[in-house]
């Protein structure tokens, strides 16, 4: 007599079904989840002439929030800043033959 089939527990949720549930999910509930996470999307271009291959690239793109590959960004983003103005401050005064004003300089004209 053939043994009577046991029926299988549910398989649990993958990653992608926890994300994208199907019954809330909207376009800005997918976004926000890819930023987040992130993604990267590969694909190769082949430029042919006459079947003869003249150019291959092969591309990769993340896409994700800033924060997500830069966390310091926020703190190095104004030291970078006052230094790009500097740097330009005295680019400027050189190229109008102006001495450039060392910190020394400058904390004793004031």
């Amino acid at each position: 007599m053939p043994r009577a089939r046991t029926p299988r527990p549910p398989a649990p949720p993958t990653e992608a079904e926890l994300i994208l549930s199907p019954e809330e999910t909207s376009l800005l509930d997918i976004v926000d989840n890819v930023l987040n996470k992130g993604v990267v999307l590969s694909g190769d271009v082949t430029i042919a002439l006459a079947q003869v291959d003249l150019i291959y690239a092969r591309l990769s793109l993340l896409l994700c929030a800033a924060d997500r590959v830069l966390p310091a960004e926020d703190a190095e983003f104004m030291a970078r800043h006052h230094r790009r103005h500097e740097l330009r401050l005295a680019r400027a005064r050189q190229r109008a033959g102006v001495q450039p004003v060392t910190g020394r300089e400058a904390s004793r004209r004031r």
